[in-house]
């Protein structure tokens, strides 16, 4: 596996993290 994959897999995993993070506290924003 080169770098640019590893570092892309984490990016969108983050990203994803992040918009379920967002969706269960739609509540505070």
């Amino acid at each position: 596996m080169s770098l640019s994959l590893i570092v892309g897999v984490i990016f969108v995993v983050l990203l994803l993290g992040y918009l379920i993070y967002a969706l269960f506290h739609a509540e505070d924003f």
